[in-house]
């Protein structure tokens, strides 16, 4: 995935969850869409790097998209819709070989409690349900982990994946990793949301499968790399 055009600039602030002050190279201040529902834990810091989408749409009211942040060890995407077009096109493409092999991929498929599916994978024989979380978050010990902040959403995707499971489909957890600072290995936050931490363990038992793939990622681009070790699951 190609990330073209971008705005270099230093940021300032986070507020309103979904919006983030910038200082532009050229001095500018703007305030940019942040699209990211979590805290962004470890994710920036006062005047670190950033990089901006900019979109020139009568219809919006913010031009900017916060993208990416810096920690000058890493690019972090803070962008969570990123992961799910990066899966995607990477499921597509064969580079998740764990969820290759279906004649029709869709994306944002009804199904459950008003929820809709992030990819389903479709044969003659068998569907398989994909949820994609964007991971963004180190514990103290180094590990990616998820979520960042308390998510009922996400509580809810995992009892939709278990009941579609319970129908007799494929249902898979697909993590995605957007920064490359870690210590290889992924475990759910049960610290911050032990809901969650017990609703995925749970999932787990009842044959929901978990990847957890890293993406890697330059300035510019974000790419799939490789599948990286489940911890605590």
């Amino acid at each position: 995935m190609q990330l073209e055009n971008l705005t270099k600039g230093k940021f300032i602030n986070r507020y309103k969850r979904f919006m983030a002050d910038v200082q532009l190279d050229n001095g500018e201040t703007v305030t940019a869409h942040c699209p990211n529902s979590g805290r962004m834990t470890g994710c920036y810091s006062e005047s670190c790097k950033v990089l901006l989408s900019y979109h020139d749409n009568p219809k919006r009211k913010l031009k900017y998209t916060l993208e990416l942040t810096s920690n000058e060890q890493t690019w972090i995407v803070a962008n969570t819709n990123r992961a799910n077009e990066l899966a995607y096109d990477a499921i597509v493409n064969g580079e998740i070989p764990e969820l290759a092999g279906y004649q029709n991929y869709r994306r944002e498929v009804k199904y459950g409690t008003n929820s809709r599916i992030d990819v389903l994978g479709e044969n003659d024989n068998e569907n398989c349900w994909i949820e994609v979380k964007s991971v963004t978050m180190l514990n103290d010990a180094g590990q990616y982990c998820f979520p960042d902040a308390p998510t009922t959403r996400g509580q809810k995707h995992l009892c939709e994946l278990m009941k579609m499971k319970s129908q007799g489909d494929r249902a898979v957890m697909l993590f995605i990793v957007m920064r490359e600072d870690g210590d290889g290995t992924f475990s759910p936050a049960d610290f911050v949301d032990p809901k969650y931490a017990e609703l995925l363990k749970k999932a787990v038992d009842v044959g929901v499968e978990v990847l957890v793939y890293k993406a890697k990622i330059t300035y510019n681009s974000i790419e799939i790399d490789r599948r990286i070790v489940n911890g605590k699951l």
